[in-house]
């Protein structure tokens, strides 16, 4: 009996996968643990294994097809001895109905009648089929699945789309052209006023196009990466009690021993470091052992009880094309400082990549955040739950400090603790921060 190929749920978290790449085609044999295709999460791009073994009948989903619901079928798998004939007799999966989407924004009159949206339909979509239709009233718009998606996050109006595709379809490329500037943006009208008094909004896409000259912007839509960061730092922003503590170490014994370190590190034959450690990564290892010598401030909150965490789990900010992961240093306060810094730079290459998988970046205890190579002098930082902190790092500068009487100059760094109140009180903040900075200004005892 054919088998359906189903859209995974590559994190606990996931509702829809874009369908990046087949690395199979039709009529091609599988075997259990082969790569079939490539799913782009909203961080990460992951390869799929074939948990069965047989013939790639038929590819339902096309690559390249945005927003695939989980448990979708994306393609059906033939046991030895069958045909495409028997393709119809695929079992239909008991799968979570998808939610209908929104018609794509368009402009209504003074006076409208309420639109409707169109019911899902059971049988899988795909990038070459299932046209979607426009509600505006000026007749049957076709699109593609792709296309309908950018033209709703950029308000475009489908019906005033010349499409490029077969039979007209509006496609992606003509909806890319319409944000440009040369198709007008059509802008959802204000919903009617309510009785009572109102409440205080935001200013919605139309009014803030309005503020702008037609023309004089480009819309650009929201990928994946962008909804969650932006969903992610408005829960933050919203549910946890934030404040900030900020206090200035000396860095110049750190910096001589990241010096003798990376000079005493093994080389390989063409003479070249193995490994080179970077401030960052002194700065994990010392938040990780500051987070055991202050083991109350290594905690979750829950509505439940406090969460206290036995180990260090560091997670460290990594600017990505068009937003930030948080790659996680699990069981930071073990780890050889040349161990971190490995584990990191492969971190970083893997997160530009987007080739992290989702236990690389989800979880951990507290975070690290460092703008010092930007020449940022101080900053705050939103924690990232479920994290209870996030530690700010700036720029080393050389700065006139009093020792005793005495002026010297050092190179002194600021850093910023962004902690949760509600697990983390002021006092306590300060103890931790008061390790961190006791471990900075003398680093041999991360060695120990």
């Amino acid at each position: 009996m054919p088998i359906n190929i189903l859209m995974p749920a590559l994190s606990p978290t996931m509702e829809k996968g874009n369908l990046s790449k087949w690395l199979k085609k039709e009529g091609d044999t599988v075997k259990s643990g082969d790569l079939l295709a490539e799913i782009e999460t909203d961080k990460a791009t992951m390869e799929v294994e074939a948990v069965d073994e047989g013939t790639l009948g038929k590819i339902l989903v096309a690559e390249g097809t945005q927003d695939v619901p989980v448990n979708q079928p994306i393609a059906i798998l033939l046991s030895e001895g069958e045909d495409k004939s028997v393709i119809a007799t695929a079992p239909k999966p008991a799968a979570t109905p998808a939610k209908a989407e929104a018609a794509p924004a368009v402009a209504e009159p003074a006076k409208t009648e309420p639109t409707k949206t169109e019911a899902p339909k059971e049988k899988p979509v795909t990038a070459a089929a299932a046209p979607s239709v426009s509600d505006s009233g000026a007749g049957r718009v076709f699109a593609s699945p792709l296309a309908r998606r950018l033209a709703k996050d950029g308000g475009i109006d489908l019906s005033r789309v010349a499409g490029s595709g077969p039979h007209g379809r509006v496609v992606k490329s003509d909806v890319e052209a319409a944000t440009s500037g040369k198709t007008l943006l059509a802008a959802k009208q204000p919903s009617a006023p309510t009785s009572g008094p109102s409440p205080v909004q935001a200013p919605s896409d139309a009014q803030i196009m309005k503020l702008f000259e037609e023309g004089s912007f480009e819309v650009v839509p929201h990928d994946n990466v962008r909804k969650i960061i932006a969903k992610r730092l408005i829960e933050a922003k919203q549910t946890i009690p934030h404040y900030y503590l900020t206090m200035d170490t000396e860095i110049d014994a750190l910096l001589a021993l990241r010096k003798e370190i990376n000079a005493a590190a093994p080389r390989d034959k063409a003479g070249d470091a193995i490994w080179k450690i970077s401030v960052n990564d002194l700065i994990i290892k010392a938040m990780a052992l500051a987070l055991q010598r202050i083991p109350d401030a290594n905690v979750t909150w829950t509505e439940g009880g406090m969460l206290h965490h036995k180990k260090s789990d560091v997670g460290v900010a990594v600017s990505i094309p068009g937003g930030l992961i948080t790659p996680v240093v699990r069981s930071a306060e073990t780890k050889r400082i040349s161990a971190i810094a490995i584990e990191m730079k492969d971190f970083v290459a893997r997160a530009r990549a987007r080739k992290l998988a989702p236990h690389e970046y989800q979880g951990g205890t507290t975070a690290i955040s460092n703008l010092g190579m930007y020449g940022i002098k101080d900053f705050a930082a939103v924690i990232n739950p479920p994290h209870a902190s996030i530690l700010a790092v700036g720029a080393g500068l050389e700065k006139a400090v009093v020792k005793k009487g005495e002026v010297r100059i050092a190179t002194v760094m600021s850093v910023t603790l962004s902690a949760d109140h509600r697990a983390i009180d002021g006092a306590l903040g300060a103890e931790l921060l008061g390790a961190f900075k006791a471990l900075i200004e003398k680093p041999a005892g991360m060695l120990a």
